[in-house]
């Protein structure tokens, strides 16, 4: 990207513009990553330590290089030290991804990071140009071949080929955009872009027609910002176009349809309520889409992985724009068997889906209620990243488990993860005063005597939720029903209220479990499920549950 381009409009983005000059002007000594950072996820299987160093280089990196393009007389000489530093590293991939590079070695491991790695050191010495010395010039040249471009056109399997998710586009994405800034036209680059190619349609076939993302709204910015940017550059250069496509005019519109007000969004998988959007990304799909345009311009430091692309491409792509596109009242995304309904005080959200998503939850048949910019009946969305977290104990940690969300217990039994185990979809319907959904939650259980669990959801925007497990039995069951929320519940006569906002209508015994764990950036994060214990007789029974707006 040359320097040309980066014509920030005035006035607008004076905050970033003056986080990027206090970033560029700390000189104090770039944190080392040195063995035992490195080494430390290998012992501990904790990944924000080293990650926290990797990151502070990456932000250093980013803020002298984007200065340095928005100015022309800018000095480059501390960028070039930088630039010379990351060179240095010994690995460009994060201590969690080096198993996916086995086949080449640590400094060849090309994942995420690396990739994106990659594309920034290849977008400033190619927007520099002869502004920097041709030493530092050469070298950055030199590493991304070695590290990127090699494993990119070495024809044996990349670990992530396949993954159908934000992997297959970031990496893709940035790793593709660093052969077209620095590969000459050859039959060498067309076989990388063909490789491309392919991850961009693997990355496209993980989404469903109705362009939902089931990882959630912060993978969205993610992969199909990666993906954009790819498409942007790839069209530039050869005239093809992959964003011509319906389904990625659907896709385009996600965060929107997921959108709870207010810049809160569906939490569900390993999101975020609060994602922050890329002021470029949107600027760029509202022109070519006519999604909504960006109501905020990001800090420097919401990304806190500052990722090159989304920095630069909002310096290069932001314009403001005056029109607005209201909510719809009900938003409904069939394959992901997600329904947002929204009211003017409340906005209601639940979800199906199955147990095996990317980032997956153990999550069929939770929902949640955000009232006046609060979410106060939750769902938790990521915890703290670390080696045990994406391996066979995932489902102990508490964010991705059953425990985390308001969804039955049967028989003392948790819903099991797995593709098979599955919420369909029985109804839905938007009514004039809300919508009406069931979920048919009977796969995700393995309960003998259990013969049908459907949950059935009516909820007015008036603010009004009617909750009804209607459950088919051949013996007594007991049940645990459970309602997950971040606000200390209380108790009274026959009610239970959080946050004076949201009260429970209910007779009988209610419980109520503390939990505590690491939320995804290691804060102290406590959540109390409320615990409503009751027995589904012999047959049919149904069991309804009555929430109130306060």
């Amino acid at each position: 990207m040359a320097e040309s381009v980066f014509h920030p409009v005035p006035g607008q983005l004076t905050s970033l513009l003056r986080d990027i000059e206090a970033v560029a002007a700390d000189d104090s000594p770039l944190p080392a990553l040195g063995f035992a950072a490195y080494h430390d996820f290998f012992v501990t299987g904790n990944r924000m330590r080293y990650e926290k160093l990797y990151f502070q280089r990456r932000a250093r990196l980013n803020a002298l290089a984007a200065q340095a393009l928005l100015d022309p007389a800018a000095d480059v000489t501390r960028l070039a030290d930088v630039l010379w530093a990351v060179c240095d590293e010994h690995t460009w991939a994060l201590p969690a991804h080096i198993h996916y590079g086995r086949a080449f070695g640590p400094d060849q491991t090309l994942d995420l990071f690396a990739a994106e790695t990659a594309h920034t050191l290849a977008e400033i010495v190619t927007g520099l140009g002869p502004r920097l010395d041709p030493l530092v010039s050469q070298r950055v040249r030199t590493e991304v071949e070695r590290r990127v471009l090699v494993p990119l056109a070495d024809p044996r399997p990349l670990a992530w080929e396949g993954f159908g998710n934000n992997w297959e586009s970031v990496c893709a994405g940035a790793a593709g955009m660093a052969a077209l800034l620095l590969e000459p036209p050859s039959d060498r680059l067309s076989a990388m872009l063909e490789r491309c190619g392919k991850a961009m349609d693997r990355f496209l076939a993980g989404y469903g027609d109705d362009g939902g993302c089931p990882e959630g709204v912060d993978y969205w910015v993610y992969g199909f910002g990666y993906f954009v940017y790819y498409a942007e550059m790839l069209r530039e250069h050869t005239g093809v176009d992959l964003l011509d496509d319906p389904k990625v005019a659907q896709i385009a519109a996600f965060p929107h349809r997921a959108a709870l007000g207010g810049g809160a969004y569906a939490p569900f998988s390993d999101a975020s309520e609060r994602p922050w959007l890329p002021a470029g990304l949107l600027t760029l799909l509202a022109e070519r889409f006519g999604t909504p345009p960006p109501a905020v311009i990001p800090s420097f430091h919401d990304d806190h992985c500052y990722r090159w692309a989304h920095l630069a491409r909002t310096l290069a792509w932001y314009q403001p724009v005056s029109a607005v596109s209201a909510l719809a009242a009900s938003d409904f995304l069939p394959d992901l068997a997600w329904v947002v309904d929204r009211g003017p005080d409340a906005v209601f959200a639940a979800k199906g889906g199955h147990n095996d998503e990317p980032h997956n939850h153990i999550d069929l048949g939770a929902f949640l209620l955000h009232v006046r910019g609060r979410t106060i009946l939750a769902d938790l969305g990521a915890g703290e990243y670390t080696r045990s977290y994406f391996s066979e104990t995932r489902y102990d940690h508490l964010h991705p488990s059953a425990r985390a969300h308001s969804i039955p217990v049967v028989d003392g039994q948790l819903q099991l993860p797995g593709r098979a185990r599955l919420a369909s979809v029985v109804r839905h319907e938007v009514l004039p005063d809300g919508v009406s959904v069931d979920l048919d939650l009977t796969a995700a259980y393995e309960v003998d005597g259990l013969r049908r669990l459907v949950r059935r959801f009516r909820w007015w925007r008036t603010g009004r939720l009617e909750l009804t497990d209607e459950v088919t039995a051949d013996r007594p069951l007991p049940l645990t029903e459970v309602f997950v929320s971040r606000y200390a519940p209380v108790v009274g006569d026959g009610t239970v209220t959080w946050n004076e906002t949201v009260t429970l209508d209910r007779t009988g015994p209610v419980e109520v479990d503390v939990v505590e764990a690491s939320d995804h950036r290691a804060r102290l994060d406590v959540a109390y499920r409320v615990l409503v214990p009751l027995t589904a007789p012999v047959g049919e029974s149904a069991h309804t549950f009555a929430f109130t707006v306060c």
